[in-house]
């Protein structure tokens, strides 16, 4: 699939893949950007409006069997993935940060799965994302 650039972070993510630009200070800068999270549609719900409380992300299994969670740099991003996953026609835009503190552990997360240009980032990394975020503003 074509992978034209639909906003800043995703230029900035094919300035890596080119080699132009440093992984490492893309994922930091990534800490602050919003992403792009499918979650389940609740049943018989009114469109555009969210009962509960708790979203339900898009998790699946890599061929290891690790849980991994699915993440775009754009709401268009998901478009291809989430047709093999119905429930999935909703989702969340927020920062990668405010995902970040809200993860428990053991987690792998996949930014856009299915594209040419994408990251993985195994548990591990993940928990030293995790570890290295400020304090949430109480404000």
């Amino acid at each position: 699939m074509d992978f034209t650039p639909h906003n800043d972070l995703e230029q900035e993510l094919i300035a890596v893949y080119n080699g132009e630009a440093e992984a490492e200070a893309f994922v930091m800068r990534l800490l602050d950007q919003q992403v792009f999270m499918p979650v389940r549609d609740e049943k018989d719900a009114i469109q555009g409006f969210q009962r509960s409380t708790q979203a339900q992300p898009l998790i699946v299994a890599d061929e290891d069997g690790e849980q991994v969670l699915v993440l775009f740099t754009s709401p268009e991003r998901a478009k291809p993935m989430v047709a093999d996953f119905p429930d999935y026609s909703g989702g969340i835009l927020t920062e990668f940060s405010w995902l970040l503190r809200r993860m428990d552990g053991g987690f792998h997360i996949s930014l856009n799965p299915g594209w040419q240009v994408g990251m993985d980032f195994d548990a591990d990394m993940v928990a030293q994302l995790i570890a290295q975020l400020p304090p949430e503003d109480s404000a």
